[in-house]
Order: structure tokens, then C-alpha cells, then sequence
């Protein structure tokens, strides 16, 4: 499928309910266990995807656009550990929703256009990119931890399963 801000912006609107309805109320062995030394657990992932919305998404998008200056300023995936601090999953999801619903707007906001699409900025890591290729990631960046959320999550009972281990390849990730 070629890139459409309108099909990318049907994602991103959906991605806080969607992990709205499947974590709240769970027991924290759900929320909190991840796969083991130095991965995340489901509350960690919403830590992060709040810190890539205030810090990277739309913030590189307007560098694109507007900046004079073009380079990209590095990316922590890891501020979530502080940042998520002494907060309840509730909480978490409730700023994520919040932000996302004001960054959903402000890229609306924008008004992309096609030629918009070709600008490009300058990743840290991957030299020059466009705006089409960074607003196609966050799509991907949210549907790629909805997975890795299910994932940790279907992991919990990989050793209870039994011999149906054999079919479910969400436990052989």
C-alpha cells in the first residue's frame, strides 16, 4: 500500500483505545512482566510510545517542514523508565490518549501536501529522510508495539500451554 496520511491518521487515532480496552483492569502480572532482562513490559511500551509523542513524531515532522535546520535530535527509547515513574498504567494510558488526540489534531493541522511528502530531514542514524517515510514509521512504530505488547503479554503462559506451544507462533518470537 502507498502512504496516505489519511489511512496512517485511521492508525494513530485508533492505537490508544485499542490499548485502552485490552489493558485496562488486567492484573499487574500482566502490565508489568516482560520476557525477561532488558525488554519491556506492556506498562514500559506506553511509557515510551508517550515520550515518542512529545519528543520525536510530529516534533521531526515540523523540522521537515519549517526548520532551517534539519538534523534530527537523538531519540532516547529509553527515557520512558524515568519518565513513567511513580505513574499508574491508568495514568499512562490516560496521558497517552491526551497527547496523541492533540497530536492527531496538530498534524491534521498541518496540512500536508503531496510535495510536503518528498521534504526530507536528517535522522542521527539513517542520514536524510522524508516526511513520507517518518509518518509511515509512526504507523508502523504503533502497530509494531501493539505486537510486542501481545507478545509479552502471550509469553506469560508459554510454559502452561503445553504441546500446543507447536502452533502458536507468537511464542517461538
Amino acid at each position: 500500500m502507498k502512504f496516505s496520511l489519511n489511512r496512517s491518521i485511521e492508525i494513530l487515532e485508533r492505537t490508544p483505545l485499542v490499548l485502552q480496552n485490552l489493558l485496562i483492569g488486567l492484573s499487574e502480572e500482566w502490565t508489568l512482566n516482560n520476557e525477561g532482562e532488558d525488554t519491556w513490559s506492556p506498562y514500559d511500551v506506553i511509557g515510551h510510545l508517550i515520550h515518542g509523542d512529545e519528543t520525536d513524531w510530529l516534533p521531526r515532522a515540523e523540522i521537515i517542514l519549517y526548520g532551517s535546520e534539519k538534523q534530527f535530535h537523538p531519540f532516547d527509547r529509553f527515557a520512558q523508565f524515568d519518565n513513567s515513574k511513580g505513574k499508574t498504567l491508568q495514568q499512562l494510558l490516560d496521558e497517552f490518549r491526551q497527547i496523541r488526540n492533540t497530536n492527531i489534531i496538530k498534524l491534521k493541522g498541518l496540512n500536508i501536501t503531496g510535495q510536503d511528502l518528498q521534504k526530507t530531514g536528517v535522522h542521527p542514524t539513517f542520514g536524510e529522510v522524508t516526511l513520507s517515510e517518518l509518518l509511515s514509521t509512526w504507523v508502523v512504530h504503533d502497530l509494531d508495539h501493539i505486537s510486542q505488547i501481545a507478545r509479552v503479554m502471550a509469553k506469560q503462559y508459554k510454559n502452561e500451554v503445553g504441546p500446543w506451544v507447536a502452533f502458536l507462533k507468537i511464542l517461538k518470537q
